[in-house]
């Protein structure tokens, strides 16, 4: 991406998701994609971002370091990581506006059913937990973002904010560090995206820190409907952009 006006925008708009995602504990991924989308073509949204992640993970790790749940970290991160290489290598052929329809709708839907308090209680047990794991991985991997399915999974064990933010981020640093290493494989990192990409590991923390400032003033019991607003709002974001595409 050549500097420019486009590229102060796409920064600005990385540190804004970089705030909310902080303050939502699903990380910047989830805004960043489709954000990016509108200046980046797809499967360098995916390099980039990945990327990108590496760095916001790192960051809200060393912020949030004390909350890391051990136990929530292997039953969730592990079929995290090998679903997310499927769903990387798939993602040279996926179809973008068809997989955007269906992770808005997902999003929209579940986090809107999870707000009402309709969907009931989710069983916080093990098959809960390596399933809602597997799924997030594989969309991390195929769509570039799958931190919204997590954080829908977290919200619904209704964890403490600094456990829910610590253990989302160290399971999408090992999800990053997978799908990082297929991307620029298979080439979706080229050598002009590197300055953009530099910039953006500044912003990582820079936004990291920015929300832990804002999260201090969040009431524990008004965070899980701070995360499920921001996924609902997400959600509905990704069907709009998709329309336009289809359009």
């Amino acid at each position: 991406m050549e500097p420019g006006w486009e590229m102060l925008l796409l920064l600005l708009l990385a540190l804004l998701a970089e705030v909310a995602g902080t303050l939502g504990g699903f990380g910047s991924s989830m805004l960043f994609v489709p954000l990016a989308g509108l200046f980046l073509e797809y499967h360098s949204v995916l390099g980039v971002t990945a990327l990108f992640h590496v760095g916001s993970n790192l960051s809200k790790i060393a912020l949030f370091k004390d909350g890391i749940d051990r136990k929530l970290v292997f039953q969730i991160g592990l079929p995290s990581v090998l679903m997310v290489i499927a769903g990387a290598w798939l993602s040279r052929y996926a179809n973008e506006v068809v997989l955007s329809w269906i992770l808005g709708l997902f999003l929209v839907v579940f986090s809107a059913l999870l707000l009402s308090g309709r969907l009931g209680v989710i069983p916080d047990n093990s098959a809960t937990r390596y399933a809602g794991g597997s799924l997030s991985g594989f969309a991390a991997g195929l769509l570039g973002t799958g931190g919204a399915i997590r954080g829908l999974l977290l919200s619904a064990l209704v964890l403490p904010k600094t456990v829910f933010i610590a253990t989302s981020a160290f399971i999408d640093l090992a999800i990053d560090v997978s799908r990082s290493v297929v991307y620029v494989g298979s080439g979706f990192v080229r050598w002009n995206d590197l300055p953009l990409v530099a910039m953006l590991l500044v912003l990582s923390f820079v936004g990291s820190w920015l929300g832990k400032k804002l999260l201090d003033r969040i009431p524990e019991q008004r965070f899980q409907q701070v995360v499920l607003l921001l996924i609902l709002f997400t959600g509905l974001f990704i069907l709009i952009k998709a329309a336009f595409w289809a359009g």
